[in-house]
């Protein structure tokens, strides 16, 4: 049985919630912490209580959204499966995030957000890089067991998820372009993984 959600979590899914649909419907400027609270059916102290800003409620959506599209699942280095095998999962996982709709919408809402304010960009940034840690991890695990080339983890891991947002994000988020469809993903996932590993992983002699 599970276990009933405390008033305190109750509320703080309220706020969120009604946050998202006023941010995709007001934008974030022209939405104001009252307006989510008359939402969400809160006071706004109880919003206040949560989120001492309105820019650590948008961050907190995005985290939701992001974790809600299954992009951070556990991702840890397996010995025993390929390279490529664990590579897909991985990118199938960002795509997941990609496509969903809801995130999406609102990363749009972050941009027109930023765009004049380098400081909340920046902000904003750090928060999601901070979920893309689990990669770098990962390829450090792949290189220690010899299976990946030596290199700056770091850029190896950004040059594998800039490669995916490049056809899976970044065109839908600036152009307006429309989501990946299922068939489309699939290709870009084994494009990215294979472009990835034909260039890092090491050859070994039969």
């Amino acid at each position: 049985m599970s276990t009933p959600l405390r008033q305190t979590d109750r509320k703080r899914i309220a706020i969120l919630q009604a946050a998202i649909a006023e941010f995709r419907s007001n934008g974030f400027e022209a939405t104001s912490m009252d307006k989510i609270a008359a939402t969400a059916e809160v006071s706004k102290r109880t919003v206040y209580n949560h989120f001492p800003g309105k820019e650590d409620l948008f961050a907190a959506i995005l985290m939701h959204l992001w974790e809600s599209a299954s992009a951070q699942n556990e991702f840890t280095y397996q010995k025993e499966r390929t390279l490529k095998t664990q590579l897909q999962d991985f990118l199938n996982k960002k795509m997941q995030m990609m496509c969903d709709q809801d995130f999406m919408d609102l990363v749009r809402v972050a941009v027109a957000a930023t765009i004049h304010t380098p400081e909340r960009a920046r902000d904003m940034v750090d928060k999601l890089n901070k979920r893309e840690e689990g990669i770098v991890t990962w390829i450090k695990a792949a290189q220690t067991d010899k299976k990946l080339k030596a290199g700056d983890a770091i850029l190896m891991g950004d040059m594998l998820q800039g490669q995916l947002k490049s056809l899976a994000f970044w065109p839908q988020i600036a152009m307006g372009q429309p989501l990946l469809t299922d068939a489309q993903q699939k290709k870009v996932i084994q494009l990215t993984a294979d472009m990835f590993l034909t260039y890092y992983e090491k050859k070994h002699a039969c």
